[in-house]
């Protein structure tokens, strides 16, 4: 009996031992702003390891409903130290000793005054390597491609798993899913064209713009909706006729022989039949949805996204500076002003649904994922672009709107108090927080942060939807940061991850962002191709997938991961700046886009510049300089492209995400 109490006291022993390894290495809920977030930037790991006591109540200056103001990192340290209940303020996290990580990465110890991290990270990335992953991303396009050729075009779209194409849902028009997007008229192909003209595959882009100029047509009973046909057909149009008609034919022979400017002219009537959209609204603002054929249906829906009706202005700019017609420019510079006058006088946010015919905002809830995501962006490229000055104006004021009630955490990425930044989902009028999910359409927006120069905030942004894709190996469409749990756990092959992850690349020349790429691009082999191409992901936790494959999968993510992957494409080389519409079409910035026929169609009132709410304390402008020369990333200012040392910015914030690493 003896031996027998002597193993279960050992036994007893060791289990107590195991649970405090289990408590010290940070394995217990987490406290403060990522207080239930597995990817906590550390917050998790680190309190063990500086024996904090946990808490599972919600950071104090939530309050109670998880409600709060905006920027509680600028508390003073005498407001910090005075958390009614809380405790002091928990230090700044970050640095974990080394001998943790050899628990985290799979027994590696580190030595030598290094990390595994930095050691796999931070490393040259070798030109052989880099050839072999622009040839995998060049392949997966091809992969795409080939099959949608061969078992689906020319319908819209391909069903990868099954091997067939996918049109619009005749059976059920309340299928907006599939409806908005699928007019009938080859959109995979023509969402591609760029694409193929990137990869200098000349011979298939010379026959696939004589398919689109033979067979498509937009004579069509399709209700499409204008934004994403705008986004991925008008601008892909736009985008293949810059590309045949430039003289200097950058990306080898693209020319058409007897070219007549067909796609131009096929761009114009199907702007005229995305028009109607305008007409009848007393805001200025369109309706959300077309009939190629017959107009705005009558039963049509007077409510649309702010991102919907006014992320126009790129496509419509170019073809009325084209054209000389200020028609289309004019119709979406007004819709754009109509929504800008309808931001809140507090706060300067906009909602996400508006009332067209009242001007009422439906949904208040202001982010920058889903229903705003492109409007923020379209502000800034229509700048570049067209330089119009309003232009910049008016992102200047939604920029500095956003840093003051969207961003939460401490003030400077890697220095200071406070957990790191994240931007949260706020009520417009209040900047209250709404709730605690993210969207993966958030994404893009370090590329945005990239293109105004807040390089660090733009590092900062990009690690926290890495660590993300690290933990599902996919970026699930919506996230609750605070559950720790995909709220909407699919995966559409979205591009802004890779879209962010590229412009990184190019602004810092850093090779951890090739690192990210090759993850990305290995992931989507392994969890996402199938027998006919790439299936979207149903479950990011459980990789179950649905048979389709999104245009913008051949238009955005293949091109991106490309073009971080090669390194002499003449995106990188000509001497011309390009820029990216939101659908990721390549526009090259040059003067003839700067002419501005939309002017002489625009009453004073209507050009000038909207009155700042005088009564209204706002903070001091933020002047956000853009390279107005182009945005073909070697073009951006020497004090913008720089390289970092991994361990100054990203390891810092790397660091404090190292668990999931």
């Amino acid at each position: 009996m003896q031996w027998k109490s002597l193993v279960l006291g050992l036994l007893l022993l060791r289990l107590g031992l195991h649970g405090a390894l289990w408590l010290a290495f940070g394995l217990g809920p987490s406290m403060g702003f990522y207080q239930r977030f597995p990817i906590s930037f550390g917050l998790q790991n680190l309190k063990g390891i500086e024996g904090r006591a946990a808490s599972s109540a919600p950071p104090y200056w939530l309050g109670a409903s998880g409600v709060g103001g905006p920027q509680p990192s600028r508390r003073t340290p005498a407001e910090r130290s005075s958390r009614p209940g809380k405790g002091p303020e928990p230090p700044a996290p970050g640095m974990c000793p080394k001998s943790y990580w050899a628990s985290l990465l799979g027994g590696w110890a580190p030595g030598g005054g290094g990390d595994e991290y930095e050691r796999r990270y931070s490393g040259a990335f070798p030109p052989q390597l880099r050839a072999q992953m622009r040839d995998l991303a060049r392949g997966m396009f091809a992969f795409g491609y080939d099959n949608y050729m061969a078992h689906a075009f020319p319908e819209d779209e391909l069903n990868p798993i099954h091997c067939r194409g996918r049109g619009p849902d005749r059976g059920n028009p309340s299928n907006v899913n599939i409806n908005d997007v699928l007019g009938n008229y080859s959109l995979t192909l023509v969402d591609a064209l760029d694409t193929l003209a990137i990869m200098g595959n000349s011979s298939e882009f010379q026959k696939a713009v004589k398919l689109v100029i033979n067979t498509v047509s937009f004579d069509k009973d399709s209700t499409v909706q204008v934004f994403e046909a705008t986004i991925r057909v008008l601008g892909s149009l736009l985008s293949a006729h810059r590309i045949i008609t430039d003289s200097e034919q950058p990306f080898g022979d693209m020319t058409i022989k007897d070219y007549d400017n067909e796609l131009l002219h096929m761009a114009r009537d199907l702007a005229l039949r995305l028009l109607p959209a305008f007409e009848n609204t007393k805001t200025g603002i369109p309706y959300p949805r077309v009939n190629l054929k017959s107009g705005v249906p009558p039963d049509s829906n007077n409510e649309t996204c702010t991102a919907g009706a006014g992320s126009l202005l790129v496509e419509f700019g170019i073809l009325s500076r084209l054209l000389g017609d200020s028609t289309f420019e004019w119709v979406a510079r007004r819709a754009v002003k109509a929504l800008w006058n309808l931001r809140s006088n507090y706060t300067g946010l906009l909602g996400n649904v508006v009332n067209i015919q009242t001007g009422t905002w439906v949904g208040r809830q202001s982010g920058l994922g889903a229903g705003l995501d492109s409007f923020y962006e379209y502000l800034l490229k229509s700048y570049i672009l067209f330089g119009e000055d309003d232009d910049l104006e008016m992102f200047n004021a939604a920029y500095r709107s956003i840093q003051t009630f969207l961003r939460r955490g401490r003030r400077a990425c890697n220095e200071g108090e406070g957990d790191p930044p994240l931007y949260v989902n706020v009520n417009m009028f209040s900047g209250q927080m709404m709730n605690t999910w993210i969207d993966s359409l958030q994404a893009f927006f370090p590329g945005l942060q990239i293109l105004i120069g807040d390089v660090e905030n733009a590092i900062c942004l990009h690690a926290f939807y890495y660590a993300i894709w690290k933990r599902f190996g996919a970026l699930p469409e919506r996230y609750n940061w605070q559950l720790q749990v995909p709220e909407t756990p699919f995966y559409p092959l979205r591009p802004e991850l890779v879209e962010s992850t590229y412009l990184l690349y190019q602004a810092t020349k850093n090779p951890f962002y090739l690192h990210v790429g090759m993850d990305i691009l290995q992931s989507l082999e392994k969890h996402t191709k199938v027998k006919c191409g790439y299936a979207t992901l149903h479950h990011v936790i459980e990789k179950s997938k649905e048979d389709r494959m999104e245009s913008f999968f051949l238009s955005e993510t293949c091109k991106y991961l490309y073009l971080l992957f090669d390194e002499e494409n003449p995106v990188h080389q000509s001497g011309n700046g390009y820029m990216f519409t939101t659908e990721g079409h390549i526009i090259s910035v040059d003067k003839h886009l700067r002419n501005s026929p939309w002017k002489k169609s625009l009453s004073e009132e209507e050009v000038g510049e909207h009155q700042e709410e005088k009564h209204m304390s706002r903070p001091k402008p933020l002047e956000l300089k853009v390279n107005t020369s182009g945005l073909n990333c070697n073009r951006i200012p020497d004090e913008r492209r720089y390289s970092l040392p991994l361990k100054s910015i990203y390891m810092r914030q790397i660091d404090q995400m190292v668990g999931l690493i």
